[in-house]
């Protein structure tokens, strides 16, 4: 059975691809308005659903993998900024403190279907504002979630995290692969 990963973020095809089995990406635009309807972790599981839910519609006969990843610091949402402002009060917000990095995944197959999602949390050393703006400049903050990238020149800024350091990145991909093997059974 083929693999259809129904996001367009490298990050996740990068991490699909480590696990070596062979896959496309087909994404569709949907609605990715959270509904506030229950907790931050039940409407971003939702969210991978719907995405994967669009795609496998068209490919009933593949294995759909969405996903979705949201950073939440004192219950407030911190997605992708608007611009290098919004980019700088993220950022300022995150300095010294724990944020939570909740990644959902669905995985929807003739099979079966299923959804779960993975918590990880965050500490920051606190930036000074002369790091912020510098790290702006860069532009790596622009296009991800919480202003930030783990896994690039964020790295810096990271004292330590409790989790899944894939997941934070967005693609939890060894639970990934082992859920994808009962899709196989």
């Amino acid at each position: 059975m083929k693999i259809i990963l129904a996001s367009g973020s490298p990050r996740r095809k990068e991490l699909l691809a480590q696990i070596e089995l062979p896959f496309e990406v087909i994404t569709k635009e949907i609605d990715e308005t959270l509904d506030n309807e229950g907790s931050l972790r039940d409407q971003i599981e939702t969210l991978s659903f719907k995405k994967a839910l669009a795609v496998f519609q068209d490919h009933k006969d593949r294995i759909v993998i969405g996903a979705d990843t949201l950073v939440t610091i004192n219950n407030e949402r911190l997605g992708k900024p608007k611009d290098e402002e919004d980019a700088y009060r993220m950022l300022s917000e995150l300095s010294g403190k724990t944020h939570d990095v909740i990644t959902a995944v669905s995985i929807i197959s003739p099979k079966m279907s299923e959804t779960f999602s993975s918590v990880s949390m965050v500490t920051f050393y606190p930036m000074s504002d002369k790091e912020i703006r510098e790290y702006i400049a860069s532009k790596e903050p622009m296009d991800k979630a919480g202003a930030y990238a783990i896994q690039g020149l964020g790295a810096k800024y990271i004292k330590g995290i409790v989790g899944d350091y894939y997941a934070i990145m967005g693609l939890p991909i060894g639970e990934v692969y082992h859920r994808i093997l009962k899709h196989f059974e």
